[in-house]
């Protein structure tokens, strides 16, 4: 398959970010997009309006590509905006299919970000990305490459959904069992969590005695087979002999553990339980539940109480959680019958959760291959249909501004501080500067819930954003104090909870589903 340059069959649009006068949150101008921050799974989110008269448009169908830290990532524009210094707007030209275009360089992210220059910020330039060779097969061919990888990468986004859903459909049925596990609003009984069962903390055998480690005898667990989401840990590429094992620490099935020691903060409180006898090492905490806690609780438990756990480590650069200080961690403990009602729901979640994940992987490794085999020519086309594109792709050039779209991914713009410096260094700065984004974010919902995540997430990319030299990270406090944000914010009638609609029966009744969501209330 013959290659081109980029800049033979593209126009490049360089972004320019104009004054920060001509910035809006209302809808005056155009949308306005700045950089990665930007970006959702195909098309950008809008977060930030722009009516300046000199600035650098893109047009429906540009790609947009990251070219400043991080360099590489793209998402499809899909309508006329703004773009800043962060990004450039690829506009194909009539040999090249615009969506074609987009997959080949959405698979070779990590190539063009190599092309990054710069020794603390990368980014690329604009001469280098002009070289950047396009492989260009008919343009018929294109469109049916296109297509293709659109089916699949639409496949993948619905099986990302219904995994978020079920994580969500958990957290709601926990909280309306136990209520807020912090808050303890239901007045459990807290106890420490040497009351929950034996506690251990792992060890390492001597590295310098070879005997330790291999022939495969048990498995030796780090904190990296600890993940985010799965309950079990997962296999550990590394195993301790017999007589390394003797010189471990070990736990049967049924256990939790905890990482306790980590470089950062968010990675303390991960946890995983057993489900066969492993060995693992000093940075990990373990729970052999006694008989009036049943393990998926207590998983449970810890999985929705994570900055909770994470506030209790030591504020140095390395973050550790002692097992004497683990162990006095005061937690609730609900009747075991409670316990295992929740445990049984927890299993039959989990058991769709898995076969959601081995579909999302499948369908991951279906779309690596084809990718592969289509950019390189090898991938036989004959049988694949040339679909309607006008209907497909419903294109309109230089279309009128759209307003954001109403979808499960809430657009969050956050504004600039002047006090940024202080509200790092300073608790109770960076407590106003919180509230300043929360309003901000409430004033922005309309209809859509509120999501704590969501404005975690936005707070730490937007003082990213703003400080790019710093590496400072939003803890557990932060969180904390979010929280009782919204809970006074709900106690005021400014925000409230609801159920949420999951369709409408044939009298036009809303059917309600389990999650509770909250919106904005009554109260401006």
């Amino acid at each position: 398959m013959k290659k081109q340059q980029l800049h033979t069959v593209a126009k490049i649009i360089a972004g320019q970010s104009p004054p920060s006068s001509t910035y809006n949150s209302k809808g005056d101008g155009l949308p306005f997009f700045q950089g990665k921050t930007d970006f959702q799974e195909k098309y950008p989110r809008v977060r930030l309006w722009c009516n300046s008269l000199k600035a650098k448009e893109a047009k429906p169908g540009d790609i947009l590509m990251s070219v400043r830290a991080p360099v590489g990532s793209v998402n499809i524009c899909d309508q006329k905006s703004i773009i800043g210094r962060g990004l450039a707007a690829i506009r194909a030209s009539s040999i090249l299919d615009p969506d074609f275009l987009y997959f080949f360089l959405k698979s070779n992210e990590q190539t063009i970000a190599k092309l990054g220059t710069g020794s603390t910020f990368k980014a690329i330039t604009q001469d280098t990305l002009k070289k950047v060779e396009i492989p260009l097969p008919p343009l018929d061919d294109q469109i049916r490459i296109a297509n293709l990888l659109g089916k699949v990468e639409k496949l993948i986004a619905q099986r990302k959904r219904h995994l978020q859903q079920l994580h969500d459909l958990l957290e709601s049925v926990f909280l309306e069992m136990f209520g807020d596990p912090v808050r303890n609003e239901k007045g459990w009984d807290k106890t420490e969590l040497k009351a929950f069962g034996k506690i251990s903390t792992g060890n390492t055998p001597p590295r310098n005695d070879s005997t330790n480690y291999g022939d495969d005898f048990i498995e030796w667990i780090k904190t990296d087979n600890i993940t985010a989401d799965a309950v079990f840990v997962t296999p550990s590429a590394e195993h301790l002999s017999e007589t390394g094992a003797r010189r471990g620490r070990t736990i049967s099935s049924g256990a939790l553990l905890v990482a306790c020691i980590a470089g950062s903060v968010e990675s303390i409180g991960r946890a995983a339980l057993t489900d066969r006898t492993v060995a693992f090492n000093q940075q990990i905490n373990a729970i052999q539940p006694g008989k009036d806690v049943n393990p998926l609780y207590l998983y449970s438990l810890f999985r929705f109480s994570r900055p909770y756990i994470q506030s209790q480590a030591t504020k140095g650069m390395k973050k550790i959680l002692t097992k004497g200080d683990f162990e006095l961690i005061k937690m609730i403990k609900p009747p075991i019958d409670l316990q295992n009602q929740f445990a049984i729901v927890v299993e039959k979640i989990e058991g769709i959760k898995t076969h959601y994940q081995q579909s999302l992987t499948n369908l991951e490794v279906l779309y690596g291959a084809l990718s592969q085999q289509a950019f390189k020519g090898e991938l036989n086309l004959s049988h694949v249909p040339l679909p309607d594109i006008r209907l497909e792709k419903e294109k309109t050039v230089d279309a009128e501004p759209l307003p954001a779209r109403a979808d499960e991914s809430l657009a969050i713009y956050l504004p600039d501080t002047d006090n940024l410096l202080n509200a790092i260094e300073n608790v109770d700065a960076r407590n106003a500067l919180i509230t300043q984004w929360l309003e901000a974010y409430h004033s922005q919902l309309g209809s859509m819930p509120f999501s704590v995540q969501r404005f975690m997430a936005a707070a730490q990319t937007r003082l990213a954003e703003l400080h790019p030299e710093t590496d400072f990270e939003l803890g557990a406090n932060d969180y904390e104090y979010v929280k009782t944000w919204v809970f006074e914010t709900l106690t005021d009638g400014r925000l409230q909870q609801s159920r949420n609609i999951t369709g409408r029966d044939e009298s036009g009744e809303p059917i309600f589903g389990n999650l509770i969501e909250i919106k904005r209330g009554a109260r401006p």
